[in-house]
């Protein structure tokens, strides 16, 4: 096998990998309401450079609602500190167990 089959071949079964990891979801997600939101701090960079836009949170909730853990799944680098600040923060509805909530922080810089 030449050296390029085998980088593509590694790259696919990479490939696939990622895709099953993304297709995998926690048995335990759900939609509990927001009761208290916390607003993020706008990074100084961030208002220097204007730039704005939503960063998606994966937060893993506690049954009283407090978050355990929050970890990024997308947005803007400059952005994403200052979102798993504020969602750490925020306070969820109370249930049965512990469950992990996909959530959208926006930042809007205005002048």
């Amino acid at each position: 096998m030449s050296r390029y089959a085998k980088v593509v071949v590694v790259a696919l079964l990479s490939l696939t990998g990622v895709a099953i990891a993304q297709h995998t979801s926690p048995a335990t997600s759900s939609e509990r309401k927001v009761i208290a939101r916390v607003a993020p701090t706008y990074p100084e960079l961030a208002r220097r450079m204007h730039i704005g836009g939503v960063v998606k949170v994966e937060a893993v909730v506690r049954a009283n609602g407090t978050v355990k853990s929050a970890r990024v799944l997308g947005g803007h680098p400059v952005l994403v500190d200052a979102a798993i600040q504020a969602v750490e923060k925020w306070k969820f509805e109370p249930a049965q167990s512990e469950t992990t909530e996909a959530v959208q922080v926006s930042f809007e810089w205005s002048e």
